[in-house]
């Protein structure tokens, strides 16, 4: 009777575990006509093209050439490349990324009925990689926009795109985070999840089990260039942001204060007497920028920008370039273990101007001296000059407890705990007031950029 009874439960339980799966086929079907494949074309230059000298026919050379050099192919080819995207609006405004018709000197839109229509191009934005297509429509299907705030890790969501222009392809999975910041994107939030995205995705919905467009497939991480379980989906409350400045004016403006700012850790926290790992360290400010004339100094730590909190250092420059240009806004600051508020009028991002980098140059200004695993030596004059700044020391040389604090050779150490360094002499004086075991931080001065390190002081 006990092995009927088992056999019978064994039996039953993957029915009742499939029966709570979710139904995606109400959802496609609905969602589906709104969703569309995108194909580009553009001209590429011929890498291959041989280099064969313009000879005139009584060149000795001219038979050599003809003979033995292959013909040369089109200077030019034209280049196909496909991705996804989805209507907005019944009138044909269309977003997709803009990866995806970057150089596209023609653009196709073919719908899930397999209507095609030429759509040009409103305005695109790289920073996170949104471009605003249209097409000429009336009475089109359209999304609805959903909340990404709403959404939970380990809820249910799909992807409708043409991976590798297999058209109206379906996906599904899980969100497996939110918020997630990626190397050198610094204006998205990305929604992570484990749908199958491949190239061909890009720029394609994500839905949640409402039916509503909740992100827009754009990344992956991958090791192979395809799936591998990771895909990154651009929130569409910022998408939904960038659309509506495309569609009115073309283009994308965003707010900078003119910091640069960098992750707090548990040893920086308490070498400036934070309550909490929360915030946004500030390590340089921009001369003459809209943080300076507000008062904000290296070594604040940014705790409230316009009412928001900063729980992180990825949070700030979302909050600033979200931020109209021209706009007086309050930031909370910590500084010298208190609270204090600033005012700043939020300046306009412009576009991005490469800093000269390297350590600096000119010969030393005097002997080195080795402390701290630190050997240093004054900055001569020239040095100062090349830098724009009027003290600091030269690392020549780490070991010890300055390498295991991430102190480097070339590294120029402006201030401790924010007290400023003019000399090697000044830093042993201000060390020493320090005891042993304690973390302080340094400011560093680092090629183009400042940081903060944590040091731990350690018998001289």
């Amino acid at each position: 009777m006990f092995t009927r009874l088992l056999l019978a439960i064994c039996l039953v339980a993957p029915l009742t575990s499939a029966a709570q799966l979710p139904d995606f086929t109400d959802l496609v079907e609905r969602e589906g006509p709104s969703v569309v494949n995108i194909s580009t074309t553009q001209s590429v230059r011929n890498p291959l093209l041989p280099q064969i000298p313009n000879l005139q026919e009584d060149d000795p050379f001219y038979e050599f050439f003809r003979r033995f050099m292959p013909e040369p192919g089109p200077r030019e080819f034209q280049s196909q490349s496909l991705g996804s995207g989805f209507i907005i609006s019944p009138d044909g405004y269309i977003l997709t990324n803009a990866h995806v018709v970057q150089s596209a000197e023609e653009i196709t839109v073919k719908l899930n009925d397999k209507r095609e229509f030429k759509a040009k191009v409103i305005g695109a934005d790289r920073r996170v990689d949104l471009a605003l297509i249209k097409i000429e429509g009336a009475g089109l299907p359209a999304v609805k926009f959903g909340d990404p705030s709403k959404l939970k890790v380990g809820e249910w969501v799909v992807a409708i795109g043409s991976p590798f222009g297999f058209e109206n392809s379906v996906t599904a999975g899980i969100v497996s985070a939110k918020g997630r910041s990626l190397p050198q994107e610094n204006y998205v939030p990305f929604i992570q999840t484990d749908v199958a995205v491949n190239p061909g995705n890009s720029g394609g919905p994500l839905f949640n089990l409402k039916g509503e467009v909740v992100g827009i497939n754009s990344q992956i991480y991958s090791r192979t260039g395809g799936f591998m379980g990771l895909s990154f989906a651009i929130p569409i409350d910022v998408a939904n942001e960038v659309a509506q400045q495309l569609r009115t004016t073309g283009k994308v403006t965003r707010g900078r204060i003119g910091v640069v700012i960098q992750p707090l850790t548990k040893e920086l926290v308490e070498s400036f007497g934070l309550p909490s790992v929360r915030g946004a360290l500030v390590n340089s400010v921009e001369k003459g920028g809209p943080a300076e004339k507000a008062g904000i100094e290296p070594g604040d730590v940014i705790l409230r920008f316009n009412g928001k909190i900063v729980n992180s250092s990825e949070d700030l420059p979302r909050i600033v370039g979200a931020t109209k240009p021209g706009s007086g806004v309050t930031i909370q600051i910590w500084r010298n273990k208190a609270l204090r508020d600033v005012q700043v009028t939020v300046g306009q991002m412009a576009d991005e101007r490469t800093a000269r980098a390297g350590p600096p140059g000119g010969p030393r200004q005097g002997p080195a001296q080795t402390q701290y695993g630190l050997t240093l030596s004054d900055l001569s004059e020239a040095q100062r000059g090349e830098l724009k700044i009027s003290g600091g020391v030269l690392v020549e040389n780490v070991q010890g407890a300055a390498v295991r604090a991430g102190v480097r050779r070339g590294d120029v150490i402006l201030a401790i705990n924010n007290q400023d360094v003019p000399s090697v002499d000044q830093f042993n004086q201000i060390m020493a007031q320090f005891d042993k075991g304690r973390t302080v931080a340094l400011l560093i001065r680092r090629g183009p950029n400042s940081l903060y390190v944590p040091f731990r002081v350690e018998t001289n």
